[in-house]
């Protein structure tokens, strides 16, 4: 903080106006007409800032932005380990300080019994004394730090990328790596994912024929819900996001309930690859329409998992910040304040323009995982893990997924006869645990738990 104090007064003698960034409002004492501080804030999802300067802080509490200081030295704060005054809180100490101007001031008066203060307000303020100056002190910003550099010290100056890059991947930083756009490619990815899709003239057997051509299937699916309780998944795929990697399109293919049997050829098809994310859901998707997934090749989140064991947040949205460090609903241009209607959320009734939205962002999901299918295949080689993912991995999909279809039998009697068991054993457990803690506890009750004394 102190360095704040120094550099903004640093800078304001320079000439400049001075803007400090903090979610700290002690740096409102710094506030000058040229120097601003910016509080960030959250409100309705999307982060905010609000700017005070000199006489912002004059409108807002009435009194000079150094006057602060004073207050803090009353009202104290437990975060900062600053004691302050007992009994005197934020409105007391704004009240005090407007009416007598400093800490200085307030005692003096006290002093000289001409504070006009009484009872246990004036008690108080008299017998802490030492502790308010001392208050003051502890939430005073230094403002003459010894600083030896030059403004041009202080500019900012281009990463070496290529360094930070191989000491972020030493450190296993991946999510900082492309936080701070050190991939190579990123910005043309950016640029891309903007102008990439558009509603292709080709009609669905063509795409149908284009695929079978290219020997691969790069797809994201469109879901909604479906309220047959007999299913596994209570939901229906009504349409595929698919890229076309040889004309580098991302366009939209409609698979409602009437017409997906007509993919059924290249989706069956295991001399087509597929590859998506959350096949194993999209395996068992299919299944339930009859359709049995053929030819899985790769799967995104498979492989970031194999990657970053640690990391258990693998929804879609937050991979494509990860990987590609884009934000696909900023980039379509949906509003933040409207619900983020997820790739595997129910679609409903939507506006004719919601509905563009939806089969855009499908499209544009299928570019991201071919742009994360790249990048992460890269990674793997690089960590010697392609084999595991390849002869592991990647076919344990198919059997995990008809695990998950099929259930597994169990013998109902052995089962009740097993929870018996647990039950007596739970009930000497818990026997010992009263005779140990000298009674029997109630856990519905207030009553506190004791042993009985020695």
């Amino acid at each position: 903080m102190t360095c704040f104090g120094t550099l903004s007064r640093y800078g304001e003698k320079k000439g400049l106006s001075v803007t400090i960034l903090s979610g700290d409002r002690d740096t409102f004492q710094l506030a000058t007409d040229n120097v601003t501080i910016r509080i960030p804030h959250t409100k309705g999802g999307k982060t905010e800032t609000d700017e005070y300067n000199r006489e912002k802080i004059i409108e807002t509490y009435g009194l000079e932005p150094k006057q602060l200081i004073d207050v803090k030295g009353l009202q104290g704060d437990s975060s900062d380990n600053i004691p302050g005054v007992p009994g005197i809180g934020e409105k007391t100490a704004l009240s005090l300080i407007q009416k007598f101007g400093t800490i200085e001031n307030l005692y003096e008066k006290v002093d000289k019994q001409e504070s006009g203060l009484k009872g246990k307000q004036k008690e108080n303020i008299e017998n802490n004394k030492e502790l308010a100056f001392l208050s003051k002190t502890l939430g005073t910003i230094n403002l003459e730090v010894p600083i030896q550099d030059t403004l041009e010290d202080f500019k900012v100056e281009e990463w070496d990328k290529p360094k930070v890059l191989e000491l972020f991947r030493e450190l296993n930083f991946n999510r900082y790596i492309d936080r701070f756009s050190l991939r190579d490619g990123q910005e043309e990815t950016k640029k891309d994912l903007k102008t990439l899709y558009k509603k292709v003239d080709k009609t669905k057997e063509e795409i149908i024929k284009l695929i079978k051509n290219q020997k691969q299937m790069i797809f994201a699916i469109n879901t909604c819900k479906d309220e047959n309780q007999e299913k596994i998944i209570k939901e229906k795929i009504i349409g595929f996001g698919i890229f076309d990697e040889e004309q580098k399109e991302a366009m939209y293919l409609t698979a409602e309930e009437e017409n997906i049997q007509d993919f059924k050829e290249i989706l069956e098809n295991e001399e087509i690859k597929k590859i998506s994310y959350n096949i194993t859901k999209t395996y068992i998707l299919l299944k339930q329409v009859g359709i049995n997934l053929k030819g899985i090749n790769y799967d995104i989140a498979i492989a970031s998992y194999i990657l970053d064991p640690t990391n258990n947040k693998l929804e879609l949205n937050r991979l494509i910040e990860q990987y590609l460090g884009l934000d696909v609903l900023e980039l379509i241009g949906e509003e933040q304040e409207q619900k983020q209607i997820n790739l595997f959320d129910t679609i409903g009734e939507q506006t004719e323009q919601t509905n563009i939205k939806v089969q855009e962002k499908s499209a544009l999901y299928s570019y991201a995982i071919h742009k994360i299918k790249e990048i992460t295949l890269k990674e793997l080689e690089q960590i010697g893990a392609l084999e595991l993912f390849y002869d592991i991995d990647m076919p344990t999909v198919e059997v995990l997924s008809n695990m998950q279809w099929n259930g597994m039998y169990i013998d109902k009697k052995e089962l009740e006869q097993f929870g018996k068991e647990l039950t007596e054993k739970l009930e000497t457990i818990t026997k010992i645990i009263y005779e140990m803690a000298g009674e029997e506890f109630n856990i519905n009750s207030t009553k506190q738990l004791r042993r009985n004394p020695i």
